[in-house]
């Protein structure tokens, strides 16, 4: 009868063999004070138990560093562990019962976060005797937390400098945003956390141009809200960017030149462009200019109401780098 290998004896038998005869402590004895290869442990959240693409990840990494390992290399081995973010910061709140970020408020932002440390310290001992389990070896006890007082501090010290180098700016962008967390989300959270991307319909629009070289030509405006087209006074482009001007089945359109194929397809032909700065002060017509509160609001505002603006630019000089803020 063939004999079968019980595996998760003979795994258990291994760690217990290592750690009777300190065979890790012996190997880094070994190779102390030789040329030094660096890992930087990319951190595991702290936030439930292991899953099995942790593991897979965690035995990737232990197969690099015993590969330099056996070459002679001296290592650290220091294990890391993710203490912050959205993914701890919720499961605290599905514990406590809490619907919103005002729940958080109520029950204190002190007393929060001291809850986030708990779990973190719960989970990290949980995840460390799994990866020990999993024949991992690391320098268990001297795992860095980035929620710790010396990985903080070095964070502000780092920006501190980046700042005094000139090689911070201030800028816009637009980042997914969470309205039940209250905070910006990034894409791996998005990717993981079940949140969806919603394609919303928009509607295209024309705005008869009143006056000037383009009279009787219209602008080609699009907008995610129409709800608020009764309510528009003026229409933005942007000065360094280049719009054109098309016939279109018989009508002529100013729109943004890049987009132009996009949003018309094949029927059409370019006439001439031009950059957006050139279409400033220019007068339209909107769609509601009938209603009564449109009308009252343009003889309030007879010099800017349904005229084109030019978005507003913001330069900040970082090493030769223009920002527009839009």
């Amino acid at each position: 009868m063939r004999h079968m290998i019980n595996f998760p004896e003979t795994e258990v038998r291994i760690l217990k063999y290592w750690k009777k005869n300190k065979v890790f402590e012996k190997l880094r004895k070994k190779n102390k004070n030789n040329k030094r290869w660096s890992f930087l442990d990319g951190p595991i959240t702290a936030n439930n138990s292991m899953g099995v693409h942790h593991a897979w990840g965690r035995t990737y990494k232990d197969i690099f560093q015993r590969y330099f390992a056996m070459r002679g290399f001296d290592e650290r081995f220091q294990n890391g562990f993710d203490c912050q973010g959205l993914w701890v910061e919720v499961e605290v709140e599905k514990e406590l019962g809490f619907k919103t970020k005002k729940d958080i408020e109520e029950y204190g932002i002190a007393k929060f976060i001291e809850k986030c440390k708990e779990r973190v310290r719960k989970f990290s001992k949980i995840q460390t005797d799994q990866s020990i389990r999993l024949g991992q070896w690391m320098d268990w006890d001297d795992s860095y937390y980035t929620m710790s007082d010396e990985n903080n501090y070095a964070i502000w010290h780092f920006l501190k400098k980046c700042w005094k180098d000139g090689n911070l700016y201030k800028g816009r962008d637009s980042v997914p945003w969470c309205p039940r967390c209250g905070t910006a989300i990034s894409q791996h959270e998005i990717l993981t956390e079940e949140y969806k991307f919603i394609a919303h319909e928009s509607i295209y629009f024309k705005l008869p141009i009143l006056g000037g070289e383009f009279k009787g030509a219209k602008f080609l405006a699009w907008t995610t809200t129409p709800w608020t087209i009764p309510a528009n006074v003026a229409l933005a482009v942007n000065p360094d960017l280049q719009y054109g001007l098309f016939d279109f089945n018989g009508e002529k359109l100013i729109l943004l030149k890049s987009l132009a194929n996009k949003i018309l397809g094949n029927g059409y032909a370019p006439i001439r462009s031009f950059w957006g700065k050139q279409l400033a002060g220019l007068k339209y017509r909107a769609p509601f200019d009938e209603l009564e509160r449109v009308e009252i609001a343009r003889k309030e505002n007879p010099n800017t109401f349904h005229s084109v603006v030019l978005e507003k630019e913001r330069f900040q000089n970082w090493k030769e780098r223009k920002i527009i803020s839009y």
